[in-house]
């Protein structure tokens, strides 16, 4: 009873001091403000969307909007362990029996008359594809274009009617804590919808294994799993706002992050894609990094934010427009950039030719240089499908052997590089006259075995060119793709 006592003690003492406070720091009220007898509103700290939020609509937008996608893939029974086997070929008395793999995923349908979007590892190297809708419909669909620097690849199917389609939503103003759907096809269980928060934004992880990769992830913790790569990461009103493509596991499936190729980037592929044929790639010619307290430390720059440039390729945009190693991006066309992931997706949104306006810090003040962008190959063209082959990267004009200089070589296959120009040959030292009758030990007859040769190839993986010196010699080059 004492300590009960105490309490109602202690509250009304308290009650007394807050009143008493009150009458001497401010004047009495000249309205009297009556407040009803409410109950205190409680608010539960689970994981759970206020009442103002609903999902159900936003569901049932997407799961119509979402298709399987299944995909049969031609593997052979050997696979090279080492560059050597290039070299050396398949062990003795090893038998190659292609076999036919079956492998699913999801894809999102993003146009009435039927192109879907999906992820490039879900697709890559298919044979066939097959696309099942939500109502169980079933269409073969054909590959448009793809762009493995952002795993994303464009499909078509032809149906007889109209297809419910997601729209594309601005991922920029998507925002951290923000809900968010995935829905896909996880362990091949159709329609299946899981939700979560944007936990990240312009996340780079190392997934995604080419030269020039853009990754600039959105990171949730919406449940994702083998099978949802592909599918659709949406906000509340249903609209696109990601294509799930990977997540964090050391066990193969989801253990709380997942992550999503933003649909400004995913816009800007499939434009490329159905207006050229393939991706517009824009550089800006920059050797880049983030700023880390330890490279504040060494080079004392004093900065938090912003992508240090340790170097800019010669005769590159950035070059041009008066940028030097050393310098700090700290924005692009006064959008603030904090890391390289930041930059890339930038600048990955533009095509060669496009202007934009950089600036930097340097020595602690700011800078602004207008930058002209550029292609892979230096100039401001638009890169049209074709001169994306490797042949043409190459830099040769080649032409068939002759009866005589098959007989010369003792070949009955290969092609002579008859002319060099500004490209990978020149790169390597490989003179004009140079026949080549090998690739990563595939038979080469003519110029499209050259690009069939390296389809598949990841930045990782080498290119190892097999042939003959006009004097008869057997010479081996290899290099990185």
């Amino acid at each position: 009873m004492r300590n009960i006592a105490k309490i109602f003690l202690v509250s009304a003492l308290g009650g007394a001091l807050t009143l008493g406070a009150y009458k001497v720091f401010f004047e009495e009220p000249q309205v009297t403000t009556v407040f009803e007898s409410q109950p205190t509103p409680i608010m539960r700290t689970g994981m759970l969307p206020s009442d103002e939020i609903s999902f159900t609509e936003a569901a049932e937008k997407t799961v119509n909007s979402v298709v399987h996608v299944k995909t049969a893939v031609e593997s052979n029974g050997y696979q090279a362990q080492s560059p050597l086997d290039f070299f050396f070929g398949v062990p003795r008395g090893y038998q190659q029996n292609p076999r036919m793999q079956m492998g699913s995923g999801s894809g999102v349908i993003i146009s009435q008359d039927g192109y879907i979007v999906t992820n490039n590892h879900v697709i890559d190297n298919a044979k066939t594809i097959e696309v099942s809708l939500n109502n169980e419909e079933q269409y073969t669909a054909k590959v448009v274009g793809t762009d493995p620097t952002t795993d994303i690849a464009l499909l078509k199917i032809d149906a007889d009617v109209d297809l419910p389609f997601l729209t594309f939503s601005n991922s920029d103003e998507i925002r951290l804590g923000e809900w968010v759907l995935a829905v896909g096809n996880p362990f091949n269980l159709t329609s299946t919808v899981t939700a979560g928060i944007v936990s990240a934004k312009s996340r780079s992880i190392g997934i995604i294994n080419e030269r020039t990769a853009i990754e600039s992830f959105i990171q949730t913790d919406a449940v994702v799993n083998p099978g949802n790569s592909g599918g659709a990461l949406v906000n509340t009103q249903g609209n696109l706002v990601g294509i799930n493509s990977a997540i964090s596991t050391h066990t193969g499936s989801f253990e709380g992050y997942s992550f999503a190729v933003p649909s400004n980037i995913v816009q800007k592929v499939v434009k490329d894609i159905l207006e050229y044929g393939t991706v517009q790639r824009a550089f800006i010619g920059v050797n880049i990094s983030d700023i880390t307290p330890r490279l504040n430390e060494e080079l004392k720059l004093d900065l938090k934010n912003g992508v240090y440039v340790a170097g800019v390729s010669e005769k590159g945009a950035a070059y041009e427009a008066g940028i030097e190693s050393g310098d700090v991006i700290v924005a692009i066309d006064s959008r603030k950039v904090n890391k390289s992931s930041e930059l890339q997706e930038l600048i990955g949104r533009k095509r060669p030719g496009d202007k934009v306006i950089v600036t930097v810090n340097r020595d602690g003040s700011e800078k602004k240089f207008d930058v002209e962008l550029r292609n892979m190959n230096g100039t401001t063209n638009i890169v049209r499908k074709d001169d994306t082959k490797f042949s043409n990267m190459l830099g040769a004009n080649f032409s068939p052997l002759s009866s005589s200089e098959m007989s010369k070589y003792g070949v009955h296959f290969g092609v002579k590089v008859k002319s060099l120009s500004k490209g990978i040959l020149q790169q390597q030292g490989i003179p004009e006259g140079f026949v080549i009758t090998h690739i990563n030990r595939k038979q080469i007859e003519n110029e499209d075995d050259i690009n069939t040769a390296v389809k598949g190839l990841s930045k990782d993986d080498p290119v190892v060119i097999q042939g003959f010196t006009r004097e008869g010699r057997v010479k081996y080059y290899a290099f990185g793709y």
